[in-house]
């Protein structure tokens, strides 16, 4: 309102005010500063208590074969709400790793010793010149990629077609 009187006086006059129109006009951007802010929230996750995480610890000190899931999961049936991931943190923070690995071995490991007697089956079409297709159904070995055919087929259904069951390489 001051700053809009001292636009009707004239310039000269100005001195007569104790203060300038730009300290009015810094006066009245504070006022609505702090009119319209709102209090501050944190972004992101709210922080691990202390209490939660020495009971992470101590759950993962009591039971060394949990992994961060399982303690998680013992978390969420005592009431606290923590992500796995931030049950990782916690321990990795700390010092403790993850639960020491189980006996036995890896997938890759797995499936590189069945890989001799895994096969793949499957059925592919080829269309010929005549426009017939022919249904073809064949083995896979894993170990050594030796394909067998077992049956072609002409049929429309061919679930129903197959002529004989002999294997050939």
């Amino acid at each position: 309102m001051l700053a809009s009187l001292s636009r009707l006086l004239p310039r000269t006059r100005w001195e007569a005010f104790l203060i300038t129109p730009a300290t009015l006009l810094r006066w009245h951007r504070n006022l609505i500063t702090r009119r319209w802010t709102y209090p501050r929230r944190r972004r992101g996750r709210p922080p691990v208590t202390t209490e939660v995480r020495q009971l992470v610890l101590r759950l993962a000190q009591d039971n060394p074969t949990w992994g961060c899931r399982r303690i998680q999961g013992e978390l969420t049936g005592l009431g606290y709400r923590l992500a796995a991931s931030t049950t990782w943190a916690v321990l990795t923070k700390a010092g403790a790793g993850p639960a020491p690995r189980r006996a036995g071995p890896a997938w890759t490991e797995f499936l590189t010793t069945q890989a001799k007697g895994i096969l793949c089956c499957d059925l592919l079409h080829v269309d010929t010149i005549r426009l017939t297709r022919i249904y073809v159904l064949f083995l896979i070995e894993v170990a050594t990629r030796r394909v067998h055919l077992l049956d072609a087929t002409t049929k429309t259904r061919p679930a129903t077609g197959w002529h004989s069951k002999r294997a050939t390489s």
